[in-house]
């Protein structure tokens, strides 16, 4: 049996704000939902908690988690990401 298909969002790639600039990963296995990741330059991989029904609910939440508590405070507590 083939391993299953990575399927990855057309909002993928590079996120500056605040001088920081970290590559927005969104992707999903073809038989789930939707997974959000953001690297930073160092490497170090941050994921959210939790899947997302679209891709486009899951950088919605990546651009509203950025507005509420600002890119350098999710890089340095990741923990409070739902």
């Amino acid at each position: 049996m083939p391993d299953p298909k990575l399927i990855n969002s057309s909002h993928n790639g590079k996120f500056t704000r605040g001088g920081i600039t970290v590559d927005v990963c969104i992707y999903r296995l073809e038989t789930s939902k939707w997974t959000l990741e953001i690297v930073d330059k160092d490497g170090t991989s941050i994921v959210w908690d939790g899947e997302f029904e679209t891709d486009d609910d899951a950088h919605a939440e990546f651009l509203a988690s950025v507005e509420a508590e600002g890119l350098d405070s999710i890089l340095k507590n990741p923990t409070t990401l739902h």
